[in-house]
């Protein structure tokens, strides 16, 4: 009889229990312990704010929303950089039990249409303008078809003004008692994913989901009050708001806003001024801070650790971050908008090899397993198959979408994550491709469907299938095989980039064009994006960057 193979299953277990609070309460504890300690920084506008300080912003603009009318269960859309009134809002709208809609700030108008109609957002808080983006018109542009829409805030403008005077006013009873009828179960938070339908959909999450997934990140950085974190990745995203923000006010630490978008040089000097002790980023943003100009001017000496996350992370990029940055204690983390995110994570005590060659191993009081894409078993240790996570950090759900959740979570509460991994015999994951085609660009997660339906209403394209292709500085970059109608001019990248400009956000236009005649073909008809992928790699002379090892 021969011995069975240990399976690719493992718990995380943990002395600290789950927290049981709601956001609200878990930030007023914090409030109560470390009132005096600093809270947030803007960076760039030199603002400040102590925790008890925060807790006023916070409190007004929750009476303020509450004055509105919003309630326990009303979507308020954010739709705006990094800057403090974001954070104002996400606690706000936690106290008062409203679901806060995370909008992308390099959404373009039909993105924004889309989300508003589908979360049915009440009211909407926005900065005027980022960038080229015009926020402020695209609203007025779309408000005419949102019906659900009924106020629009604008930070820094009138509105905004008005809503925190009045909430200031507001009655503090009647905000701890809507405060005291909420539950940690609660949905509280919609974060929007690219659809491989072409459409996003809304991961619903709850207090429990991200107050807990942003507390043991924390604990796996072993964040104190005394830490003071640098976060240059956007709210929008659970890597800002949820590993940055909850993770510090969790804890007592100091959230430090470097700038409303990411620059490298401005990161570094904030890290400097601010005497920051951990940094975030995704792969990219650790390379350009690496390679300004200005690196060795800035003193990083008070860095300690950190979270790199978000898509591979190239391990020459880990040595660097560790040797120049003097971030020993650096973590990388995995997980999906969908787990709150994180399910993996390194410790500060493992060792080099483990840090730059693995995604770590499984978060406290989660379940992680390997298994056969084909039959649903569980893989032995050492085998590669889909990776499936369970516990506290699985979502809610898609908003009003049954169908979508049930194809991602089975029946026994197992995430599906679509991608490929590997659990040597310590736990320890390697994740080694995904399922499905999605592609990873700078962080931003891009299905090949949504760019190939929209590619499809230009009037000279008969086909368009899209791929992704190593980047050593996005990790990942689009290509589009085109197939033109017949007497069509064939199309570049100038002019594909032309026809998706202001339509798609700008990190779904594809980079590379590659007209043909027919796309590589199954015996069974299926267009082979595999094969489409490695001749791609040929066609660019991108075999170098391909090779490059990632964790």
């Amino acid at each position: 009889m021969t011995t069975p193979a240990v399976p690719s299953y493992v718990s995380g277990t943990s002395e600290k229990p789950l927290l049981g609070d709601t956001i609200g309460d878990n930030f007023d504890r914090t409030v109560a312990a470390f009132g005096d300690r600093e809270a947030l920084v803007e960076f760039a506008t030199g603002r400040r704010w102590t925790y008890r300080q925060l807790a006023e912003e916070v409190n007004a603009v929750a009476k303020g929303l509450v004055d509105l009318g919003v309630g326990k269960g009303d979507r308020v859309g954010i739709w705006a950089p990094n800057c403090a009134e974001w954070t104002f809002t996400q606690y706000a709208t936690a106290k008062i039990g409203a679901i806060l809609v995370n909008i992308n700030p390099a959404y373009r108008v039909h993105e924004l249409k889309y989300v508003l109609n589908q979360a049915g957002v009440r009211t909407l808080v926005a900065a005027p303008s980022f960038r080229t983006s015009d926020y402020a018109g695209m609203i007025e542009e779309v408000r005419p078809e949102c019906p659900a829409l009924e106020d629009v805030i604008l930070i820094g403008q009138e509105e905004w003004t008005s809503l925190v005077a009045i909430g200031r006013g507001g009655s503090a009873a009647l905000l701890d008692e809507l405060q005291a009828e909420l539950s940690a179960d609660d949905p509280i938070n919609l974060q929007y994913t690219s659809g491989t339908t072409g459409f996003p959909k809304g991961a619903t999450l709850s207090h429990h989901n991200i107050l807990n997934n942003g507390f043991f990140v924390g604990e796996m950085c072993t964040y104190t009050e005394a830490d003071r974190i640098c976060i240059p990745v956007p709210f929008y995203h659970c890597f800002g708001m949820v590993m940055g923000n909850l993770a510090a006010t969790s804890h007592g630490a100091c959230m430090v806003i470097p700038a409303p978008g990411f620059e490298p040089a401005t990161t570094l000097a904030a890290v400097a001024a601010e005497k920051c002790t951990s940094l975030y980023g995704v792969p990219t943003m650790f390379i350009a801070e690496l390679a300004d100009p200005s690196f060795a001017s800035h003193d990083l000496s008070t860095l300690r650790t950190g979270i790199m996350a978000g898509s591979p992370c190239p391990v020459e990029v880990m040595k660097q971050v560790i040797d120049r940055m003097g971030m020993a204690e650096v973590t990388i983390a995995y997980g999906m908008t969908e787990t709150s995110p994180v399910s993996t994570q390194t410790r500060a005590d493992d060792s080099l090899d483990r840090r730059v060659s693995t995604v770590g191993r499984v978060m406290p009081h989660l379940e992680v397993k390997v298994v056969d894409p084909e039959t649903g078993l569980t893989a032995p240790r050492g085998t590669p198959g889909e990776l499936c996570t369970r516990g506290y950090s699985v979502m809610l759900g898609y908003w009003e979408q049954k169908d979508k959740t049930a194809e991602a979570i089975d029946a026994a509460r197992w995430m599906h994550t679509g991608d490929l991994a590997v659990m040597d015999d310590d736990g320890y994951l390697n994740i080694t491709g995904r399922i499905k085609d999605m592609v990873i660009r700078g962080g931003e997660n891009v299905y090949p469907r949504e760019i190939e339906e929209f590619l499809y209403t230009h009037p000279d394209i008969l086909d368009a299938q899209v791929v992704g292709v190593p980047d050593e500085r996005f990790g990942e970059e689009l290509m589009v095989w085109i197939r033109m109608r017949e007497g069509a001019t064939p199309l570049t990248a100038e002019t594909v980039r032309e026809f998706c400009q202001g339509k798609l956000a700008h990190y779904k236009v594809p980079r590379y064009v590659h007209v043909v005649d027919e796309f590589p073909m199954t015996v069974t008809g299926k267009i082979r994006k595999v094969e489409m992928r490695e001749k791609s790699v040929e066609l660019l002379g991108l075999e170098k960057v391909a090779a490059t090892r990632h964790a």
